[in-house]
């Protein structure tokens, strides 16, 4: 029988966050970044900001989540914000035309999953880096996302939306969070419990290896892209829902964010360390940071200089712990 146990280095690194900086270091930050804003700003530390932040991380949070996966296995998916672009404009068109409330998720999820089969099959079976694959599909679904919009924000009305993504069933917190959260455990379940995840592990530490142990490689790259183009399916619909309308900027700041927040939670661009888990650490990270910045008056451009600098530093960091190995 195929053994699925992760190496023992593998091992260490993903259950021992008391010896690795990847876990404590973010955690530091987000201590740092809270008391620095809290003296800077009288309406950081609220309720009312708390429901905001919560709200703003919740779709880059279940975004991260399936792309986490993906890095994990030593690739990339450049792709997600275009698909949220793409799914959550054919969701309002959708929910337009046929008004079917919510269970236009569902649609949305097996689009996105879709467009995730579609990368997948590119790179596991056209032997297509994963970089070049998803820059392609970030362009085509982008422009295919624009084009269905025809560069104007539509709206929809939808109770049951509504409710999903901006109701209080636990106040203060907007339900858009608690789907994000069970997201997250979901994500965290799947990585430390299920064999999909241990593969991912073992791909991302060394992907012949794990061919040689008898693991179907390719599958399960493939599986990794379809998960988190579902994920990312299932997060555009979720954003549309609380913004009410599907816009030209929709997922714009998807790409560099959501690199921003795996990598800077710990997850190494090499593959095979870090995990879902700490993904959570790299969202509120780059959530605080941003509502922090907007609270002080920072405008959009140097906060682009900021983050871009976040994640260089971030890069460097997992670089100093990994092998050094090129994204596949």
């Amino acid at each position: 029988m195929l053994e699925t146990k992760l190496p023992d280095t593998i091992e260490r690194k993903r259950t021992s966050p008391g010896l690795d900086r990847s876990w404590w270091l973010p955690l530091a930050v987000i201590i740092g970044l809270i008391l620095f804003f809290s003296a800077t700003s009288n309406t950081f530390a609220t309720v009312r900001n708390l429901t905001i932040v919560s709200a703003q991380a919740s779709t880059l949070l279940i975004v991260c989540i399936g792309a986490t996966f993906v890095v994990l296995m030593g690739s990339i998916d450049l792709s997600v914000g275009a698909t949220v672009l793409l799914v959550g404009a054919v969701s309002v068109k959708i929910e337009n035309a046929a008004d079917i409330g919510a269970s236009i998720i569902l649609v949305g999820a097996l689009l996105g999953a879709s467009l995730g089969l579609l990368n997948g099959i590119l790179y596991a079976y056209g032997a297509v880096p994963s970089f070049v694959v998803t820059l392609g599909s970030l362009s085509i679904f982008n422009g295919l996302g624009l084009q269905i919009l025809q560069g104007r924000a539509i709206t929809f009305n939808s109770n049951a939306l509504d409710i999903i993504a901006i109701g209080q069933w636990l106040p203060p917190l907007q339900n858009i969070a608690l789907c994000a959260m069970a997201v997250w455990i979901a994500g965290v379940l799947i990585a430390q419990q299920t064999r999909f995840g241990r593969y991912m592990y073992l791909i991302g530490g060394g992907e012949i290896v794990a061919k040689n142990s008898g693991i179907p490689v390719r599958r399960y790259k493939l599986y990794a892209f379809i998960l988190s183009g579902l994920i990312a399916g299932f997060g555009g619909v979720l954003a549309v829902a609380r913004l009410g309308a599907a816009g030209p900027t929709l997922g714009q700041d998807l790409l560099l964010n959501s690199l921003a927040a795996i990598v800077v939670g710990g997850t190494s661009l090499s593959g095979g360390i870090g995990g879902p888990a700490r993904t959570l650490l790299g969202v509120l990270i780059i959530a605080i940071l941003d509502n922090g910045l907007n609270l002080l008056g920072i405008s959009s451009y140097p906060q682009l200089v900021i983050k871009g600098t976040v994640v260089i530093t971030a890069v460097l960091i997992s670089q100093s712990r990994g092998t050094g190995a090129l994204i596949k």
